[in-house]
């Protein structure tokens, strides 16, 4: 998959399934973002290593990556992760992360479209996502798309500066992400870049 897309500023992005050559520039995105941006993800995204082993340990037919391009830089990550096991084949996790520059412009919007997609084709019926409990920001863009928190386990998982945070699982059934995804797209200043 690859498209041109328009940002609520007008400027362009490429949306594209991410390969093993789109590493070093992803490596390069998540260098560039600030130290709070990258203090809560699972991994540490500025070791190389521990990157390129997450992604190649990503089963192309089970898990998507997308990559968002503005000219050769990446400015966005989104990823869909389904699972095996039979009593949670129906679920999908979500994880987008875009540059701050990008973030209010709809691009965080444009990967959770795509991904939405990228699940209905594979006949998720609900998409969870996990965040640490000071992600309060994350939290209310989630609400905003219709994801309900379902629990907070306390102290369940270590930030990258090694503090025992708490975490936060919210889900969503597809029907209603989508409702909250077309909501979006029906906005006004939106429609006319379109």
């Amino acid at each position: 998959m690859e498209k041109i897309e328009t940002l609520k500023d007008g400027s362009k992005v490429i949306l594209k399934t991410m390969s093993l050559e789109d590493l070093e520039k992803l490596h390069c995105f998540y260098r560039s973002l600030p130290r709070e941006d990258r203090k809560y993800l699972r991994i540490d995204v500025t070791d190389r290593v521990s990157l390129e082993r997450k992604l190649k340990s990503t089963e192309p037919w089970r898990d998507v990556h997308l990559v968002a391009y503005q000219g050769d830089d990446v400015v966005g990550h989104g990823m869909l992760e389904l699972f095996l096991e039979q009593w949670r084949k129906h679920h999908g996790e979500l994880r987008v992360l875009a540059t701050r520059e990008c973030r209010r412009m709809g691009l965080g919007m444009l990967l959770m479209r795509e991904l939405y997609l990228q699940a209905a084709q594979r006949k998720v019926e609900k998409v969870v996502v996990k965040m640490m409990g000071p992600q309060i920001s994350a939290q209310s863009i989630a609400r905003k798309l219709g994801f309900h928190q379902e629990t907070v386990i306390p102290d369940y998982v270590v930030d990258l500066d090694g503090e025992a945070q708490d975490l936060v699982i919210m889900t969503c059934r597809m029907d209603d992400l989508w409702n909250e995804l077309e909501t979006f797209y029906m906005d006004e200043s939106w429609v006319k870049l379109r």
